[in-house]
């Protein structure tokens, strides 16, 4: 049996960052839904390095406990 090699990336200020290739399979959806979604405000503003794009694992675990509200809409709540 082989162990499994996990490629994590850690930003600057030692967070962990996930892709979105880690959080279609988080999230048991396509890679395009996740992109889609974060164009769409529907989950956390991914942060970019260049060409790469990643989400910190914290803010997308916060964001998950919260029970996953629309980002981009969250402060337009009609009351």
């Amino acid at each position: 049996m082989t162990a499994k090699i996990v490629d994590v990336m850690i930003d600057g200020q030692e967070r962990t960052m996930l892709s979105v290739k880690d959080l279609a399979k988080r999230w048991d959806c396509s890679e395009r839904h996740v992109r889609r979604m974060a164009d769409a405000g529907r989950c956390p503003r991914p942060v970019k390095f260049g060409s790469l794009i990643r989400f910190p694992l914290v803010v997308i675990e916060q964001w998950e406990s919260d029970g996953c509200p629309n980002v981009r809409n969250g402060s337009k709540c009609k009351s």
